[in-house]
């Protein structure tokens, strides 16, 4: 199963390093069944398509990498999402935690990684503005929902697994 794992620079330098990422359980995000039945209650075309489905996990690690960002005063002020493929039988959806949220059972080796998605630099004032104010978007402020939804109307960069070295390095 594809799985997408909200994370930072810093986490990206941890996966080269020691050649995998996390410590189980490991959160990421999903095409879970819960993400499937959401996107055929509320898409106007029944068969959401694979694709659209897997951006929208997508997204959700993006926002919850946002977090991470904010929790981490010295990490890069990009978000980074890293895709991987996990078998099933190492994944379990938390649908109690949010509909695209899953657990691992085990750390993510480099070997599954299938790419990672990081911004640019022309996101960084976004992020680093939205970044300041995530947690009072989550707790209902509008007016910081609206810094947010500014950073994420960017999207992430795609970048091979044999470049995570070279993007670290840039920023």
């Amino acid at each position: 199963m594809r799985v997408y794992i909200p994370a930072t620079v810093p986490t990206l330098r941890v996966l080269l390093d020691d050649g995998e990422l996390g410590s189980p359980p490991v959160r990421a995000f999903a095409v879970t069944p819960a993400v499937r039945e959401w996107y055929s209650v509320t898409d106007s075309a029944p068969d959401s398509g694979a694709e659209e489905l897997e951006y929208a996990a997508l997204r959700e690690a993006t926002a919850a990498s946002l977090r991470l960002i904010d929790a981490d005063p010295t990490a890069a002020r990009r978000r980074v999402v890293v895709a991987a493929d996990i078998p099933d039988e190492q994944v379990t959806p938390r649908p109690d935690l949010d509909r695209a949220v899953v657990e691992l059972s085990a750390a993510v080796p480099l070997s599954a990684v299938a790419a990672a998605h990081a911004d640019t630099a022309d996101a960084e004032p976004a992020v680093r503005a939205a970044a300041n104010v995530v947690l009072e978007a989550d707790m209902g402020s509008d007016d910081a929902q609206f810094v947010v939804d500014e950073a994420e109307g960017y999207e992430l960069a795609w970048y091979a697994t044999q470049e995570i070295g070279a993007l670290i390095e840039l920023l």
